[in-house]
């Protein structure tokens, strides 16, 4: 089945016929956080990381998955031109240790309406609204406190409650600009991917996550965790995430 503008909209619990404005933006930003989990069980399931707007649309829309960054802000990004936005895809490097990461580390979008705005659903915990790119102020919203800062360079430096997330390089990119990196975290031992299993998604008052057997829950900054068996962690990602699994996914060795 090939999934359709109205299909992904539909998902999201909202009308296909919505029009481009900052109020519908961030709605379909929020819809997008509590809908689509951040997750990365393709690295551990054997499948392909496939960079591809219907492929992407596919297997969010279709077969009810999520993804990590590149998946899940690449069909973000071809659901918003379908609906009208001006879209920009960006590469952005992850601060590690205070130092940021190789270029395209990460996929960001920049969205311009009266202003540009920075889009972010693939990025884990997260702003939950679009942030004005062009302010130097703080913007807080119910998951964070996001503060951009201009470079040496041109780039900017976005802070995440007072703590460097990633740098954004202004220049556009094209989603197949990120295969290589989409590889790399998919395979390699140094990915921050490859060595564990997780699923989270935002929720009106917090966030849940599966990690390995743990499942995670934060209500209004309280944060609790208890271990799972096997059967607990198959209907873990059925009730949270609407992800039908046969077994508990386990990691896989990187290659």
């Amino acid at each position: 089945m090939t999934a359709t503008t109205a299909d992904y909209m539909r998902l999201l619990g909202l009308r296909p016929d919505t029009r481009p404005s900052v109020e519908s933006l961030a709605q379909l930003q929020l819809q997008h956080l509590y809908t689509v989990p951040f997750e990365n069980l393709s690295i551990h399931c054997g499948e392909p990381i496939v960079l591809e707007q219907q492929a992407l649309w596919n297997k969010i829309v279709t077969r009810r998955r999520g993804g990590f960054c590149f998946e899940l802000n690449g069909a973000f990004a071809g659901l918003l031109s379908a609906l009208g936005f001006d879209v920009t895809l960006l590469s952005a490097q992850v601060f590690d240790h205070g130092e940021p990461g190789p270029p395209l580390d990460h996929l960001a979008l920049r969205v311009d309406l009266d202003e540009p705005w920075l889009v972010d659903v693939g990025f884990g915990r997260f702003a939950r609204r679009p942030v004005p790119l062009n302010s130097r102020d703080r913007h807080t919203d119910d998951e964070a406190d996001i503060h951009i800062v201009d470079t040496d360079h041109g780039d900017l430096d976005v802070y995440f409650d007072g703590a460097a997330a990633y740098r954004l390089d202004p220049k556009p990119r094209r989603l197949t600009d990120f295969d290589a990196m989409a590889w790399y975290h998919s395979h390699s031992p140094a990915s921050p991917f490859t060595g564990r299993v997780s699923c989270s998604v935002a929720t009106p008052d917090g966030r849940v996550t599966v990690s390995g057997n743990r499942l995670i829950t934060t209500v209004d900054g309280d944060r609790t965790e208890r271990t799972l068996n096997n059967d607990d962690v198959v209907a873990a990602y059925r009730r949270y995430f609407g992800i039908s699994l046969t077994r508990a996914p386990s990691v896989r060795a990187a290659t």
